[in-house]
């Protein structure tokens, strides 16, 4: 049973964790290589990884969809989509879908003479369920070793942490206050039902006893 517990504790904290990266912000020094439209089909279960940005889009089997390509300084390539997010999950509330590509086209350059951009995005880059992270911003910075804070994302585990610290507290003040009194009192009820049972099993026994002794008083007298 200890390890069911565990396993399950297990899966969870998978899954959440697997939520918070696919969803919270990340953020890529890139080198901008070119931008291009193509159509997706979104009639399989991959339609997750693309955005609903309206009800539209909902019902439609395939649509054009804006690609920004770039390249890490390591050299490895990363290939982002452009899509509003509008007023669907996660909450970005992208609106600038062309805004950001003609950001993106004025950021393209060669290996010669680079630009460097930080692109801030959510989402995972998978070849085999044809998933792209979708490109939020794009920023111009100095070089391939600027170093990126995540000011978002600390804020956010810090105040996660504190909301978990303040869900424990009011539970432990929760079990105290009343499931603790609750099953301290169930369990004196249980041994008060159990020693009213011993009680009736004892004078059980002893009304069995007499009467017993009694039958075989009464076989032992001789008959008139």
């Amino acid at each position: 049973m200890r390890y069911v517990k565990w396993t399950v504790l297990a899966i969870l904290a998978a899954i959440v964790t697997g939520f918070l990266h696919y969803t919270l912000p990340q953020h890529d020094v890139v080198r901008i290589v070119g931008t291009y439209q193509e159509r997706q089909d979104l009639s399989d279960w991959t339609r997750i990884f693309w955005a609903t940005p309206d009800d539209q889009a909902t019902g439609l089997i395939n649509r054009d969809v804006q690609f920004i390509q770039a390249v890490k300084a390591s050299g490895r390539e990363i290939v982002y989509r452009n899509e509003d997010t509008g007023w669907s999950w996660p909450p970005y509330f992208k609106f600038d879908t062309a805004n950001l590509l003609a950001r993106a086209q004025d950021l393209i350059s060669t290996s010669d003479n680079p630009k460097w951009a930080v692109v801030t995005h959510y989402g995972w880059r998978n070849i085999y369920f044809s998933s792209f992270p979708n490109a939020i911003a794009i920023k111009p910075v100095a070089g391939p070793d600027v170093r990126v804070i995540p000011w978002f994302n600390i804020v956010f585990f810090v105040l996660l942490a504190a909301l978990l610290f303040m869900v424990r507290r009011m539970w432990l003040q929760f079990r105290e206050r009343a499931l603790d009194p609750a099953l301290e009192d169930m369990g004196e009820a249980w041994e008060g039902v159990e020693e009213r049972a011993g009680q009736a099993a004892d004078e059980a026994r002893g009304v069995w006893g007499r009467s017993r002794a009694w039958l075989m008083s009464l076989k032992g007298k001789p008959r008139a």
